[in-house]
């Protein structure tokens, strides 16, 4: 059985990659910043401190590994750090340590579409360690997934307020995925050839649909407005020329994003239907 290097195993995503290599049975590794935080006891688990940021704290972490998973990215910029610090150097770092130790394969997680949106402050780092990770000579699969189910959220916080709001007509179709189901992938990729692999889930849906599932999860009317592009085009315009890109890098994500064809490959069992209920009950508890 291969052993398994896990980077990002406490985000969203990560948490579920590390669940399903341990479920697995795989030889796992977890990097993580302070593992006094990690209450997980398991035998085929090992949790590693380090911070991905700073090289020398990566010394020999991946010592005996076959393949280093790596999930690390950022939204949005915090604590001073920026795109092309997170998503691309501190995963830089990890290839370099990576081949240092004989790793065999690398599996970083991007996004769908990244090519045609490098332009963007988020997709440029992931697209520019793309191509660093192609040329290390190590193995590697670059899973591209077309959004998480957390992603939707905006639909929630806008059904919230009883009025969804859309730009264009509603009808471009996208199908995000659960990280659950996405794990399931990722961790099948060990074993795969595939050098790129774009993915979403199981439910294809227009932007329309979604809006819809959102307001029905707040037992709301459906109230649904269509604004002209002009409008997106001049906010994208306001936040770039008034915003720091810590501020505007997600905003202009998710508003290109909103005019493009996001549909990918159909994967996976969760519905966004019964996210949509379940994150609402979970807020009315609160």
């Amino acid at each position: 059985m291969k052993k398994i290097l896990v980077a990002g195993a406490t985000g969203y995503l990560g948490k579920f990659i590390a669940r399903e290599l341990i479920e697995r049975g795989y030889d796992t590794k977890i990097v993580v910043r302070n593992k006094e935080k990690i209450k997980i006891n398991v035998s085929n688990l090992e949790i590693l401190e380090a911070q991905v940021t700073k090289p020398k704290t990566l010394s020999e972490i991946c010592k005996g590994i076959d393949v280093v998973i790596s999930s690390i990215g950022i939204t949005r910029q915090k604590d001073g750090l920026t795109y092309m610090d997170v998503d691309y150097q501190a995963n830089v770092n990890l290839i370099d340590e990576a081949k240092k130790s004989g790793a065999k394969k690398f599996i970083y997680i991007s996004v769908l579409n990244g090519k045609q949106l490098r332009h963007l402050k988020i997709c440029e780092a992931k697209e520019k360690l793309g191509d660093y990770l192609k040329s290390s000579g190590l193995d590697y699969c670059i899973i591209r997934p077309n959004g998480f189910f957390s992603d939707m959220g905006e639909f929630l916080k806008m059904a919230k307020g009883g009025k969804v709001y859309l730009f264009g007509d509603g009808k471009l179709k996208l199908n995000s995925i659960h990280g659950k189901d996405l794990a399931k992938e990722v961790v099948n990729a060990i074993s795969q050839e595939k050098k790129e692999i774009n993915i979403g889930g199981p439910d294809l849906l227009s932007q329309n649909d979604i809006a819809e599932l959102a307001l029905k999860a707040y037992s709301k009317p459906i109230k649904i407005i269509h604004f002209p592009d002009w409008i997106r085009k001049f906010t994208l315009w306001l936040v770039r020329s008034f915003t720091s890109s810590k501020t505007y890098g997600p905003i202009e994500f998710f508003m290109t994003t909103m005019v493009m064809d996001m549909q990918a490959p159909q994967f996976g069992q969760e519905k966004l239907k019964n996210f949509f209920n379940d994150e609402v009950k979970r807020t009315k508890k609160k």
